[in-house]
């Protein structure tokens, strides 16, 4: 063993009794970015080449702060995004929402789905889609101006329309013609402010983070905008806390011209995300 994977044993640990959910992972992430190799390339980095700074940024890690802004870049499906202070990091919960999206817009049998993304944050979904979904057209919003500055990087060279404004009035232009309408918004119950994870509880910004006291204030102007924008037959896409399984889909009932809605589990077979569908004139 060289002394680089030695260190990384060491720093899993600390990281371990720090409670960093995975120690292993991001304790390898950290040797990768500081010596400029891949994780597995960490065996070769020479001894003589162990770089000291691994201390340091295993310090911040260990204090919680997230990963993902001591790297300064999120992974997220076939996208490697710039994150840091201001703006959501996009999780892995995400990516089966985007991979339900992705698989309801094929079905649709629309040439160029128009889509739009409410709160984008990084620009995570946005992205995704129109990757994974070559002649699609998509929008994006984000209010805040802190998470814009990272949002803007991100959809550089993209074909997303980014757009800065409030959710619940966006896309005024747009209204009835919409294929697609997703949303990773803030659910976080006021109430639930000491059990979030210092990751998110100390570094995402608040706005992303938390609506009202029960966390479904925003879902409930959501679900207003996108039947404004939703073409008849148009679905809609949100992602809640697991703990609000149930929840959603009433939100989205028939009698507010919705048709279809269901809650759906994530990779932990854990309720994620809810879908319903406009229901036809």
């Amino acid at each position: 063993m060289n002394l680089l994977l030695a260190e990384v044993a060491q720093a899993t640990q600390r990281l371990a009794d720090a409670g960093v959910p995975s120690p292993r992972n991001d304790a390898e992430e950290l040797a990768a970015f500081v010596h400029g190799v891949k994780r597995g390339e960490l065996h070769t980095v020479k001894d003589a080449d162990f770089d000291a700074r691994y201390w340091e940024v295993t310090a911040r890690r260990e204090a919680r702060e997230p990963l993902q802004h001591i790297t300064g870049h999120a992974y997220f499906r076939y996208l490697e995004l710039q994150v840091g202070p201001g703006v959501f990091v996009p999780r892995p919960e995400t990516e089966s929402v985007v991979g339900w999206a992705i698989d309801a817009v094929r079905a649709m049998d629309v040439v160029e789905p128009l889509i739009v993304d409410l709160c984008t944050g990084s620009g995570a979904i946005a992205l995704a889609l129109a990757q994974e979904v070559p002649r699609s057209r998509v929008h994006a919003v984000e209010l805040s101006e802190d998470a814009l500055q990272w949002t803007r990087k991100n959809v550089e060279g993209s074909r997303v329309d980014l757009r800065q404004g409030d959710a619940l009035e966006a896309f005024p232009d747009l209204d009835g013609q919409v294929d697609l309408v997703i949303s990773n918004p803030p659910y976080i119950p006021l109430t639930e402010w000491e059990y979030v994870a210092p990751e998110a509880r100390d570094y995402d910004p608040e706005l992303a983070l938390f609506s009202g006291e029960d966390g479904l204030d925003l879902i409930r102007g959501i679900e207003r905008t996108a039947h404004r924008l939703l073409r008849p037959g148009g679905v809609v896409v949100i992602e809640h806390a697991d703990t609000q399984g149930g929840q959603v889909p009433w939100i989205f009932t028939e009698e507010r011209g919705w048709a279809d809605a269901a809650d759906h589990p994530d990779l932990n077979n854990r309720p994620r995300f809810a879908t319903a569908r406009k229901a036809m004139p």
